[in-house]
């Protein structure tokens, strides 16, 4: 069965933890990676908002 993106466990959208489970990664690190990518590129709000509205549900 082929891997599917869907949102995860939510604290705010369940973006983050969505990805991490898609990744095989830990939520808190995928979390951290959005923060850095809000004050150093500036695009991980806009990212995150994006990704919010178009990924599914479980």
């Amino acid at each position: 069965m082929a891997k599917r993106l869907v949102k995860g466990e939510k604290k705010l959208f369940g973006v983050c933890s969505g990805l991490a489970n898609y990744f095989d990664l830990d939520p808190t690190v995928m979390r951290l990676i959005f923060v850095f990518a809000f004050f150093f590129a500036g695009m991980g709000f806009l990212l995150y908002i994006i990704m919010a509205l178009i990924m599914p549900d479980k």
